[in-house]
């Protein structure tokens, strides 16, 4: 069942599209008006040559194609006030044990900075399963207490060999995500992702977890955070066996989304990625365009889009499965 707060929040963003759609409304002689709902939405942002925010941009600054004809963009808008909703999945394997605590109180806080009362989160643990801890929700303190539901798995000092043992379910988790949480929602979707690796042990290839997101029409975020300590505890020999972290897979999720990576080090402290996400989420554009195809036939449609500036460098989903609407 579908809480109150995910009604109004429904009823918030059809009221915002009605807006954005009013130029398509045609009417002559009393006769009925009808809204042209054919169209694809892209959510997007804009980073100049040295990573930073581009903002100010106007509508003549985009040009959009499809499967490699040019588009008409029929509306376009700043994203800072439509509604957000987020699922926060964080990594809970064995390599995590020493930076849970610390990932709890980052995400805590982000949560208390970013949402607004027309925003929902969703919260999400992942090690030898995915496990929802906290359902829609725009109450921090909820959230809050669904962080601290998180716990890491057996640690090196509980005597646990990593190489044989470590079971980190990115991809299901992902799928799970886009396709039970986020697909059929409205508004601007999100998933932040917080691990050190690559998949181990899901039943879902990358490929399809990607296909859920892009499908959910939801951008993927990764915040890649190896643990430094832990890859040193090893003796040679087990170093030769254990798998070193590698955020390709977030690497490849994120560009294939319209998203980004963000990697936590001793140079780049966690609470610094959490504020330069949220300051990425809230300067974003939002472009729509009808297809000049408009078959329904379920094929997977390429998106490009291009700014007059060759340097800046477009965050936004690589294209969109073209579904009947449900």
């Amino acid at each position: 069942m579908v809480p109150d707060v995910r009604r109004a929040h429904s009823f918030a963003v059809f009221a915002i599209a009605a807006l954005l759609l009013r130029p398509l409304l045609k009417a002559q002689d009393g006769a009925s008006v009808k809204v042209d709902v054919n169209v694809v939405n892209v959510v997007l942002g804009v980073r100049d040559r040295r990573g930073g925010l581009v903002g100010n941009l106007r509508k003549d600054d985009f040009t959009i194609f499809e499967d490699g004809k040019q588009q008409e963009i029929k509306y376009f808008n700043r994203e800072t006030d439509l509604p957000l909703t987020i699922g926060l999945l964080i990594d809970t394997s064995i390599s995590r044990g020493n930076l849970v605590e610390m990932e709890k109180n980052a995400a805590s806080q982000f949560f208390g900075s970013v949402l607004r009362p027309k925003d929902l989160a969703f919260l999400i643990g992942f090690g030898e399963e995915a496990e929802l801890l906290q359902d829609y929700t725009n109450s921090a303190k909820l959230l809050r207490m669904g962080l601290e539901g998180l716990h890491g798995s057996a640690s090196v000092s509980d005597g646990v060999q990593p190489m044989f043992f470590d079971t980190r379910v990115l991809n299901d988790a992902v799928y799970l995500a886009a396709d039970e949480q986020l697909r059929g929602q409205v508004g601007r979707k999100v998933l932040l992702v917080i691990t050190d690796g690559a998949d181990k042990g899901s039943r879902y290839h990358i490929d399809r977890a990607i296909q859920a997101a892009q499908k959910g029409d939801a951008k993927l975020y990764g915040l890649f955070y190896p643990d430094s300590k832990y890859y040193r505890q090893f003796c040679p020999i087990a170093r030769l066996v254990l798998e070193h972290p590698s955020d390709a897979a977030l690497l490849r999720m994120a560009d294939e989304t319209g998203g980004h990576v963000f990697r936590i080090d001793r140079k780049n402290a966690l609470d610094e990625a959490f504020k330069e996400l949220q300051d990425e989420m809230r300067s974003q554009y939002a472009i729509g365009y009808t297809p000049t195809n408009p078959a329904k036939d379920g094929t997977f449609r390429r998106i490009e889009i291009q700014t007059k500036n060759k340097d800046w460098k477009v965050q936004a989903r690589k294209g969109y499965y073209a579904t009947a609407p449900q």
